[in-house]
């Protein structure tokens, strides 16, 4: 293939990718082909010579476009998912072409010092820190893994294990503690790093989902070494905080180590509305985040940052004599995340960041909260929709209960299921469900970049026509009907093309007789009250 029809394609590719970031307010929300007609357009023959490069491009984008979840959209309110900063898809462009390998600083000098930076501008935005070292990995599963990996290093250490040497097979247990609504992925990465859920203490909520002190305290007072504590700050369903400073007293005491999953919710630490209930986070040894969340860097991006950088370096550290290094040499990126190949994610954190700036992501943070209140506010006014969270940040937890009227009716059993699926089947606004507290759940989260309070009234109004068009739709269906014989009878007499059986010729002498016994009646009544003549 020669370089002139690569250029095209890739001209071409830029020339797609900037008309779908400007038409995202535009574009389907859900999906809309079956996964039979993307496997269709996916499984072609395996080009036996190669094609034209422009060809493959355009087939891509054909077999792609009507699979692609609109999550860049304003009115895209899923899980919780960034929506892609236009500049961070254009860094992420020149990422790709310029192919560097972020493993070593040799392998990549420019992404290793733009790691660098991003890195002292995280810390300061979210003012951790400042000498806390920070792994750029895939998300805030992964940063969890490299953080507690540290974590698991130095509490063995301080037990007078060294898990480098020894392993962990005949290693002190570590005491481990979490809340019982710690997100799924906090899980996983115990199970990854040997942990398993017999070894977990899962610590009980309040109605919010922040682990409850009391209960956290008597669990910590029976550690007999050193152990982990894993916080939460951003509910996945709720976006509360647990008391972090209070958690990260009772850790420090116990010389155990304190990390805190703060996927999306950390970045409410850049906000001026928000921020006073991360209090205490900075107390913490170890953070996770995302960058393709709140952020808004493109996917993947997340950042494992650990207080103790020897930690760090120890638990990930990877060493051979062909990884060159000089002492001028700036940070090497492997030293901070189990990979050594690499994506150099770095220059997308970094152009994201210069982008917004400080007070623009404050003031995107400020936004989405500010949206979030006012949606529960909105909602919470339409007959029958309940907010079961105290909205502190961007997430909404939405519940809908029949009206008394309609209690009865077996079709609203899963009324908020109902609106879900009817939300996604008129596909202007997208939002997904869940299971909290015993109750059905549409769990909406304000977090992509563009979500104003314009957005925010579509929504409410989406909604509302939703949950009558479930209301009514049940309402109609339950309603009772007439026995099928009497209803075709009724059809048939409108219609003017009655057949007469039993059941009418009955009813037709009955008709008669009633007639004639009311003839006779108002006759006789008649000539008892005429006049004499």
């Amino acid at each position: 293939m020669n370089r002139p029809t690569q250029l095209t394609a890739v001209e071409r590719a830029y020339q797609i990718a900037s008309l779908y970031l400007a038409e995202r307010g535009t574009q389907s929300p859900r999906p809309v082909a079956s996964t039979a007609k993307l496997r269709a357009g996916f499984d072609i023959a395996l080009s036996e010579h190669g094609r034209p490069a422009t060809d493959v491009i355009n087939d891509l984008v054909d077999a792609s476009k009507d699979g692609l979840v609109g999550n860049t959209s304003p009115d895209f309110y899923g899980w919780v998912m960034g929506s892609s900063n236009p500049v961070g898809v254009a860094a992420d462009i020149l990422t790709s072409a310029w192919g560097q390998n972020a493993a070593i600083y040799q392998t990549a000098p420019a992404a290793a010092v733009a790691e660098e930076v991003a890195a002292s501008w995280l810390l300061e935005l979210l003012d951790l820190p400042r000498t806390s070292s920070v792994g750029f990995t895939t998300g805030a599963t992964m940063a969890s893994y490299i953080a507690l990996s540290a974590a698991r290093f130095n509490v063995l250490w301080k037990s007078g294990w060294n898990i480098a040497d020894d392993g962990l097979s005949d290693a002190p247990r570590i005491p481990i503690v979490i809340s019982e609504e710690a997100h799924a992925s906090i899980h996983s990465v115990l199970r990854y790093l040997g942990f398993g859920k017999n070894q977990i203490t899962c610590i009980p909520v309040d109605t919010e989902g922040r682990m409850r002190i009391p209960e956290l305290e008597k669990v910590i007072a029976e550690f007999e070494r050193p152990g982990i504590v894993i916080a939460q700050a951003g509910h996945i369903n709720s976006g509360a905080f647990d008391y972090i400073g209070d958690i990260a007293d009772l850790a420090k005491n116990s010389g155990s180590w304190l990390h805190v999953d703060g996927a999306f919710g950390l970045w409410a630490r850049c906000s001026t509305t928000v921020c006073a209930q991360t209090a205490g986070v900075e107390k913490a040894d170890s953070w996770a985040v995302d960058g393709h969340k709140w952020l808004q860097v493109p996917y993947d991006s997340g950042y494992a940052i650990v207080r103790h950088a020897d930690a760090h370096r120890r638990a990930m550290c990877i060493d051979a004599s062909y990884l060159n290094r000089d002492e001028l040499d700036g940070r090497n990126p492997s030293e901070f995340g189990p990979e050594l190949s690499r994506r150099a994610r770095g220059f997308t954190t970094w152009a994201t960041i210069q982008t917004l700036g400080k007070r623009g992501i404050a003031r995107m943070v400020d936004r989405h909260c500010s949206c979030a209140r006012e949606l529960a506010s909105e909602l919470s006014r339409i007959p029958g929709v309940e907010i079961l969270n105290d909205v502190c940040l961007n997430q909404v937890a939405v519940t809908f209960t029949p009206p008394s009227r309609t209690k009865h009716l077996t079709a609203l059993e899963n009324a908020t299921d109902q609106v879900i699926a009817e939300l996604q089947r008129e596909n202007l606004i997208f939002v997904s469900g869940a299971d909290w507290s015993g109750h059905r759940i549409m769990r909406i989260s304000v977090i992509a970049g563009e979500t104003s309070h314009n957005n925010v009234t579509r929504l409410v109004q989406a909604i509302e026509r939703a949950w009558t068009k479930v209301l009514t739709t049940a309402e109609t269906h339950s309603a009772p009907q007439l026995p099928d014989t009497l209803h075709q009878t009724t059809e048939n007499f409108e219609s003017g093309t009655i057949t007469p059986t039993v059941n009418t010729r009955l009813t037709q002498r009955l008709m008669f007789a009633c007639c004639s016994g009311l003839f006779w009646t108002l006759f006789a009544l008649t000539t008892l009250i005429a006049p004499p003549t």
